[in-house]
């Protein structure tokens, strides 16, 4: 793995010197751009190392005066404590400049983001039959809509409902006028604030440097990591819920969610980095869900708005990773779900059950006329009433295996 960090760092050092497209994308771009001077160099042209990178990364990370509200920090909501999520049970965190604003979709996990591809409508994969076309993938986000940690760091610095800063030069003055500006300082030259588009390049940086950190974003050390390193063995229930994981008859859960080796031999990942509609259902919990004509759709809006006439994508959301899935307490992009049995369960039995997990119609979290973008695969399809193709057995033996993947297990010699 130490390969992949190398290279994903290695292109952040060489990029080119920032200019105002570095982030047009980004709401509120107020900074112009500065002379010509990549954001790294300072004026002894030294560059900063990979080292001095991620350790003002991870400071930035944890420091909570860098939002409006001065209490919320990326760590906040991304807790190192809780595989990079939120270690609290809301569906939703809250943020703004109060820090009383309901956000609008789950807090993902920043843990083995590493290899996401940037977004595509059409992905081939290479490490198998690239003649398929997977459809909609990569990119991060629940909508794929930023393309890179870098640029991905930007958005809840900016964001109303999360760190609520009003715009990208209130972000650089925060880090001027904060307890890291010496640190800063440091690392990008004495006159990095002097040159605030080259100032904010050099945060995004020292944040994305950060989360390509193995230790700490990909270590690899769950049992089922250990199980294939031939450490150890799984227990007859993790075996069977293994096989019924792959089993496309059954679980069918590899399918998105890929459970084997790659044949470039990088361990898996637990996600296809694709978009998906499984027909989660409403959350009617969340205020945003207080207004019955909005409805969050993933690909195709309200936050993304670049494919909103692909009406074939509404409902789609990407397919998180499943590693450290054990210790979530809210699950898919609206946190409708906090256990992870039934989040199994919904599976088993979204079509033979229905009632059980929808109030009125059926698929209820997007317009009517949409059925047909929902996802209709194994363990998914049957008839109202008809047997699922999980029993309760399958369904606590797949809990068992997914608990394997939870990072942390001590291999005992």
């Amino acid at each position: 793995m130490k390969i992949i960090y190398t290279v994903a760092v290695a292109a952040l050092l060489s990029a080119c010197q920032p200019s105002p497209s570095d982030h047009a994308a980004a709401p509120s771009a107020t900074i112009a751009a500065d002379a010509p001077r990549a954001a790294y160099a300072p004026p002894a042209g030294r560059r900063p190392t990979v080292p001095e990178l991620t350790a003002l990364g991870r400071a930035m990370f944890n420091e909570p005066s860098l939002s409006a509200s001065g209490k919320l920090a990326c760590a906040s909501c991304h807790s190192p404590d809780n595989g990079y999520s939120p270690n609290n049970n809301l569906a939703v965190q809250l943020g703004g400049p109060d820090g009383r604003s309901e956000g609008t979709r789950a807090t993902p996990s920043l843990r083995y983001i590493q290899n996401v591809p940037v977004f595509t409508e059409h992905y081939h994969d290479d490490d198998g039959d690239d003649s398929v076309d997977a459809g909609p993938t990569g990119g991060h986000n629940w909508d794929g809509r930023t393309q890179t940690a870098h640029e991905q760091a930007l958005g809840p610095l900016l964001s109303a409902r999360e760190m609520g800063n009003q715009d990208e030069a209130a972000v650089v003055a925060r880090l001027k006028d904060g307890a890291l500006a010496p640190q800063f300082r440091k690392v990008f030259g004495d006159d990095i604030f002097s040159r605030p588009n080259a100032a904010l390049q050099g945060a995004l940086m020292a944040l994305e440097v950060f989360q390509e950190s193995p230790t700490d974003f990909y270590p690899y050390t769950s049992k089922y990591d250990a199980y294939l390193r031939k450490q150890v063995t799984l227990s007859p229930q993790e075996q069977r819920g293994l096989r019924v994981f792959n089993d496309e008859t059954k679980g069918n859960c590899a399918s998105c969610h890929i459970s084997q080796i790659s044949q470039g031999g990088v361990f898996p990942q637990f996600t296809d980095y694709g978009l998906i509609n499984i027909g989660v259902p409403r959350n009617r919990k969340l205020a945003v869900n207080g207004d019955p004509a909005y409805y969050d759709l993933g690909l195709c809006g309200p936050d993304r708005t670049d494919l909103k006439d692909h009406k074939e994508y509404c409902g789609a959301f990407k397919t998180p990773s499943l590693r450290n899935v054990a210790t979530r307490k809210a699950y898919f992009h609206n946190g409708s779900f906090s256990s992870l049995e039934e989040v199994v369960r919904f599976y088993a039995t979204r079509d033979t059950t229905p009632k059980r997990w929808y109030k009125g119609r059926k698929f209820d979290d997007q317009p009517e006329g949409m059925d047909g973008n929902v996802n209709m695969e194994a363990p998914f399809g049957g008839k109202v009433g008809g047997k699922p193709l999980l029993n309760e057995g399958d369904i606590a033996d797949i809990v068992a295996f997914l608990k394997t993947l939870d990072d942390g297990y001590q291999v005992k010699n």
